[in-house]
């Protein structure tokens, strides 16, 4: 991840400029290796880089060689090389970056460039001669973005990563929406990413399950999300998802280093590519992954409490696997003395977002200490296929496809998030294959009678069942049948049971049944309904102002008489809360 800020139209931007960097500054956890800012007219661009493609020549802001174009983006454009290749644009590349395809994709397409991204992406790019400003947010959200408005400069915009830059210039604030684009010229945001699923989450898909489809699109979507120069890893919780993503990543390395050394023996270069050394990794135009590299060996990394669930399951799938494991072991006080740098970082006050975001904080701070710079993660599989053990009281398919829907276009809002800023904090980037455009268009197109839990079907069965190899003896198991077929944790849990139980009883602590009773006035309608939550709250009070709280969702479950989102309150899981 990278971090940005930016602001368009500011009434004097050369006086606003240091300001503009103190607030840059506020992202740097995000891109701790570079710092780059550009003006033109009354616009300012600030970056804070972290490197994973384009090592020695990807600073930014890009600008191109007219200096009428400058570009700042956070994220990962998996599909440059074939863009750059179809492009029908003159333009002199500065870089071997996968961003900078934007600025020809803007001078050929203006406002639709998105549209031919595949990635996870948020970016601002200034138009010089224009004087205008577009920006624009990958199609689920993966990266996080906002934008905001003041009062005290009417007309200017403001661009950032992360709200905190916001928090101090502008009284009005909003999480920038996923697969929109914004313009300058109309001051509008308008939805570019607009698949009938997400558009008319009442017309329910009817298309039958292809288990080999379902396979091949996320093996897919894991190969490309390989492109990286750095070392990199997998979050492995020992659950289903991250498991599949490990077994794919594992095979796919395991494949192309033997192909490697299969052409070095030949004496072959290996596949060369147009636009930069043959080093570079990136997605050809069949999809495969294009690097002479030996991709090194693949590290995993799990957390939790001394004896947690997950932490057991994720060292059989390593062992499984043969990837180079790493179990983090952290103690509950740990977990509490960190709980508001972590709400710092996370910009929110949801239980289950604070909850799950602890462990993968002080997670992805060993992680960096290895020297791992990206990581790949399992998020938004429980939101396509109704994973969550909640989703077993479904009263019926559409009910079930719709809160699918809902689930995934909130990601942004949740689970996304916590991804993207529990590992950005220590300046680590998540890649998440399951929110693949492609592998969305199988799986949330599939009818979802097919993904409803049943008494014959557990959580995310069709899944399971597309990486189950047992009828085909020529294919090696992707994962052992205990993990396979393992009931679903969500992460909060997973990472030992203590660890909410430890939350709850120090929020009997730091809050009263008077404190309840009394709410601040500037919550407004938005008041917590547990100790838990009122803690959280008060604890995001102490880092930023009321008018930011607009920015949050709170997340609980449907179907379920329990408002408590962990997966422990549904009544079907094995270690279900002792409610007697």
């Amino acid at each position: 991840m990278c971090g940005i800020f930016a602001c368009h139209c500011h009434p004097n931007v050369q006086k606003f400029k240091p300001a503009a960097l103190k607030l840059g500054k506020l992202v740097r956890h995000r891109g701790p290796d570079w710092s780059g800012n550009w003006v033109a007219n009354n616009t300012i661009l600030v970056h804070e880089r972290l490197s994973i493609v384009g090592l020695d020549s990807g600073a930014q802001p890009i600008v191109s060689d007219d200096e009428k174009l400058s570009l700042a983006v956070n994220g990962e454009i998996y599909n440059h090389r074939i863009l750059r290749k179809q492009s029908t644009i003159k333009y002199n590349y500065k870089t071997l970056s996968d961003c900078e395809v934007i600025i020809p994709l803007y001078m050929e397409f203006d406002v639709d460039a998105p549209k031919h991204l595949d990635g996870m992406f948020s970016w601002v790019l200034h138009d010089k001669v224009q004087d205008r400003v577009v920006a624009a947010r990958d199609p689920i959200g993966i990266t996080t973005f906002y934008m905001g408005k003041s009062s005290e400069t009417p007309g200017a915009v403001y661009f950032a990563s992360e709200m905190k830059c916001l928090a101090t210039v502008c009284d009005n604030i909003i999480s920038f929406p996923p697969g929109h684009v914004y313009d300058s010229k109309t001051d509008k945001l308008t939805q570019y990413y607009t698949p009938q699923w997400l558009i008319e989450p009442s017309t329910i898909p009817t298309t039958p399950v292809d288990y080999k489809l379902l396979r091949l699109t996320l093996e897919r979507s894991v190969r490309k999300r390989l492109m990286a120069e750095v070392p990199f890893g997998v979050l492995l919780s020992g659950g289903l998802d991250s498991s599949l993503v490990a077994s794919i990543a594992q095979r796919e390395i395991l494949r192309l280093n033997q192909e490697t050394a299969a052409k070095k023996a030949k004496g072959s270069n290996g596949v060369a590519d147009d636009h930069g050394p043959d080093h570079l990794v990136g997605i050809d135009d069949e999809n495969h992954l294009s690097t002479v590299q030996m991709l090194p060996e693949l590290n995993s990394f799990s957390i939790g409490l001394p004896g947690a669930p997950d932490s057991k399951a994720a060292e059989a799938a390593a062992k499984f696997l043969g990837t180079k494991h790493h179990t983090l072991n952290f103690t509950i006080e740990e977990g509490l003395d960190s709980l508001s740098d972590v709400i710092y970082h996370l910009e929110s006050f949801d239980v289950t977002t604070i909850r799950a975001s602890t462990p993968m904080f002080l997670l992805s701070r060993k992680i960096k200490a290895y020297g791992v710079k990206m990581v790949l993660s399992g998020e938004g599989s429980d939101e396509i296929f109704g994973g969550y053990l909640y989703f077993a009281g479904a009263p019926n398919k559409n009910d079930f496809h719709e809160e699918c829907v809902r689930r995934v276009k909130n990601l942004h809002l949740a689970d996304c998030l916590r991804a993207n800023k529990s590992t950005s904090a220590w300046g680590v980037e998540a890649r998440v294959p399951f929110l693949d455009k492609k592998f969305l268009d199988v799986a949330m197109n599939i009818d979802p009678a097919e993904k409803m839990i049943t008494k014959d079907r557990i959580e995310k069965y069709i899944l399971r069942k597309a990486f189950d190899t047992t009828d085909e003896p020529e294919t090696a198991p992707y994962l052992p049948e205990s993990i396979l077929w393992r009931q679903k944790e969500q992460f909060s849990d997973g990472v030992g049971y203590g660890w909410i139980d430890a939350l709850k009883d120090n929020a009997e602590i730091h809050v009263s049944d008077e404190d309840m009773k009394n709410p601040k006035p500037e919550w407004g309608d938005d008041i917590p309904d547990t100790k838990e939550a009122y803690w959280y709250r008060c604890m995001y009070d102490e880092h930023f102002p009321p008018h930011t709280a607009s920015t949050v969702m709170r997340w609980t479950p449907k179907w379920s008489k329990s408002t408590d989102p962990s997966g422990r309150a549904i009544a079907g899981h094995e270690q279900k809360y002792d409610t007697a």
